[in-house]
Parts: C-alpha cells; structure tokens; sequence
C-alpha cells in the first residue's frame, strides 16, 4: 500500500507535496502547511524503507511453517499421552528428563563387554582417589586429634583430676577394600581416659566415675564450644566431689562455655553459683499434704543471702555474707 505498485500512497503523497510546492510564496499559511507536509512526507518515506527492509529478511517459507505445525502437534500429542500433570511445559520437561535417562540406559545395556570394561575403569580410578582423600582425611584427624587429646587433659587437670588424661585413639584401616570404607572414612576412633597417672588409657565409658564423667564432658566441651553446634548443654552436679580452688575452676569453665552456648547448671556449691549469669533457687515445701516446688529467681541482696546459706547453711550470718560478697566481687572483677 505504501510503495508497492505505481498508484501506492507514497507517489499520491509526493504529487501533493510537488502541487504545494508550485505555490509556494503565494500565501505565508499555506507555506508553513507546505513545510510541515514535506517533513512529515521524509519521516513516511524513511518508515516505508524501513519496512520495505524488515519484510526482504523475513524467513516466510511456507514448508518450514508447516514442519513447526507438525512438530507442534506430535508434541502436543506426546505430552497428552505421556505426560503427567497439568502443567504442560512442566509435564514436557519431565518427559525430556525420562528420554535422557531412558537414552543411558539403552547406551548401558547395548555397550556389552566394552561398557562393562569403561565402568570397570571409571570403577577403579574412582577408589584410588578414595584412598588417596581417605589418607588425608586419616593425617588430619591425628593432628587434631592430639591437639584435642591436649587441649581437653589440660582442662580436667585444673578440674580437680591432676593427674588425669585424654587422648583421641585413632586406629587407621588399610583401606584396600571398598567394605572397608563408610561415609566418615577408614578410620575407627576411640576416646580413651585415665585418672591417675600410671593407669592404662581406657574407653571412657569404662575408666571414668560417675563425677569425672561430668567434668570430662565440661572439658571436652570447653575446648570444642566455638564448633560444637549444641544450643544448650544442662549440668546436674557436674561439681560432684570437688571443692574450694577446684570447685571455682570448674565455675570459671562453666561461664567460659555460656559465652558460646546456654549453660543451665544444677549445683550446691556456692562457688559455681557466683558465676552464673541468672540465680534461681529450686525450694521444696512439704507443710501440707502435698509436696510442692517453686523456682524463685534472686538478684542484688537476695543472692548474697543466698550465696551465705550455700557457703555456711545460715542466710543471715554476717561473715558468710561478707564472704558471699567477696565471692561475687572475685567473679565481677
């Protein structure tokens, strides 16, 4: 319609603009109308180009466009037929999916004695790079280890154990077979403790009482707080047994470990309780019938009452509550 045959819109126009033109200087309106016109005419003329251009690059080939109408439609059949759901363009992806698998599976049983061979191949050159991560993974465990053997004997030995030790027993598997390895490995690992100094090293389930158990669990967690990832650890009587320095040790460790987690801690002595960030008092009534418990929280003057009764069994007692006070100052300062 613009420019395609001798009477399109574009010759129309530009006789128009020749007739405008010819009278040009007659009348100073009509001349400004002219202008206007001839501008307009150019930018017409230039959009005409334009889609003269876009239309010679289109791709308008009437078997393509019918190969795409008949590829639309088995596709359309496909996912009618096989594919679940109702989303169709999830349903296509997922037949997609089962071709590729379906594909590498015929490629798997059609390979024959080669296949087998590749695998095989694949197989082996996969466990030597197990066995060589799994040697690595054994040489550091045997550095932190002993690092963490160290580390957990220093702390129980200011727990009122001098002569304690621990140690992380590490037995290395020979790793030539793949029933050898689990996902952690070829290495077996035991914790082992000692309380005295010429015991043998033992699993800490056999060589620690009751009591040490508890403080060798302080311990061990002191050392490991920044990477342990335990929200809450609870203590009942992890002091069991100690008293005076040793008991302010095993206090100090406490408070060291609630910088990294919460620390709830069941105790009598009062200089574990000195530490704590938060005081309650667990207290038993048994006037009636019916035994009954409270839990009442103490701050400022009453926890320096109740850090006396702890230290002497007489809340009002002047020297243990001059000795309460002392006990907090330590810790605060």
């Amino acid at each position: 319609m613009l420019s395609g045959d001798e009477q399109n819109v574009l010759t129309q126009l530009i006789a128009a603009r020749k007739n405008l033109e010819g009278i040009k200087g007659k009348d100073a309106a009509l001349d400004e109308i002219a202008e206007k016109f001839a501008e307009n005419l150019l930018d017409l003329q230039d959009l005409a180009s334009d889609l003269s251009r876009y239309m010679s690059a289109l791709d308008a080939d009437p078997r393509r466009l019918e190969f795409l109408q008949e590829r639309k439609a088995a596709m359309n059949s496909l996912i009618k037929k096989f594919g679940k759901g109702s989303d169709r363009m999830a349903a296509y992806e997922n037949l997609i999916t089962e071709a590729e698998s379906i594909s590498r599976h015929i490629k798997d049983l059609q390979g024959g004695d080669s296949r087998v061979a590749e695998l095989e191949a694949e197989r082996d050159k996969a466990f030597v790079e197990l066995k060589r991560i799994s040697k690595v993974l054994s040489q550091q465990r045997e550095q932190v280890g002993e690092k963490l053997g160290s580390a957990v004997t220093k702390e129980i030995r200011e727990l009122s154990m001098p002569q304690a030790t621990f140690k992380v027993k590490i037995v290395v598997g020979e790793g030539e077979r793949f029933s050898e390895f689990t996902e952690y490995g070829i290495d077996e690992i035991e914790m082992v403790f000692s309380s005295h100094s010429d015991g043998p090293l033992l699993p800490i389930a056999k060589a620690a009482s009751g009591g040490e158990l508890s403080r060798l669990m302080l311990g061990i967690e002191v050392v490991i707080a920044g990477s342990d990832p335990v929200g809450t650890y609870v203590f009942d009587e992890v002091d069991a047994g100690v008293g005076g320095k040793a008991a302010i040790e095993v206090g100090r460790r406490l408070a060291k470990l609630a910088r990294e987690t919460q620390v709830i801690v069941v105790t009598h002595l009062a200089q574990v309780a000195v530490w704590a960030d938060h005081h309650f008092v667990v207290a038993k009534n048994e006037s009636g019938s019916i035994t009954e418990s409270s839990v009442i929280r103490v701050a400022d003057a009453d926890r320096e009452r109740e850090i006396a009764r702890m230290l002497s069994g007489q809340s009002e007692s002047e020297i243990a509550q001059q000795h309460a006070k002392e006990l907090l100052a330590l810790i605060r300062s």
